[in-house]
C-alpha cells in the first residue's frame, strides 16, 4: 500500500511529538560510544544506525527469510549445509532441472546477503544488548 503525502506528514508529526528524534539522538550517541569502545569506525557505526532508523521510518520489518537465517545462525552458527536447510523441499520437488539450478543459485545469493546483514548487526549490537 502506497502512503499519501498527508499520511507521511501525519506520521512525521507523530514521531516528533513522541520524542522519536530525541531518542534517536541518544541512541546514536550510545552507538558511537560503543563503537569507540569496541574499536569500530564511528562513521561505519553511524551509517549502520542511519539505515536502521530509515527502515523503521519506512515501516520495513525483517522478512521471513532473513528471520529464518538469523535463527539458524544464532542457534547453530554457520553450517556447511545452510542452503540445504533453507530449501523449501516441497517446492523444490516440483521444479525442472534448470529451475532447480536457478532456485539454488537465488537461494544462495539471498543467504549470502542475509549473512552479511547478520554479521553487520552483530558487529554493531554486540555491546548494546
Amino acid at each position: 500500500m502506497e502512503r499519501s503525502l498527508k499520511m507521511l506528514a501525519k506520521e512525521a508529526k507523530t514521531r516528533m511529538k513522541k520524542g522519536f528524534w530525541e531518542r534517536c539522538g541518544q541512541e546514536l550517541e550510545a552507538c558511537r560510544r560503543d563503537a569507540r569502545v569496541q574499536g569500530i569506525s564511528e562513521s561505519k557505526a553511524e551509517r549502520y544506525f542511519v539505515s536502521k532508523v530509515a527502515d523503521e521510518i519506512r515501516g520495513e520489518a525483517p522478512d521471513a527469510f532473513y528471520l529464518k537465517v538469523r535463527k539458524m545462525l544464532l542457534e547453530e552458527g554457520e553450517v556447511s549445509d545452510a542452503i540445504g536447510r533453507l530449501t523449501d523441499r516441497a517446492y523444490y520437488a516440483t521444479l525442472s532441472y534448470e529451475e532447480k539450478q536457478r532456485y539454488t543459485l537465488e537461494l544462495s545469493e539471498r543467504y549470502l546477503e542475509a549473512l552479511k546483514r547478520f554479521r553487520r548487526e552483530c558487529e554493531f549490537e554486540r555491546g548494546r544488548t
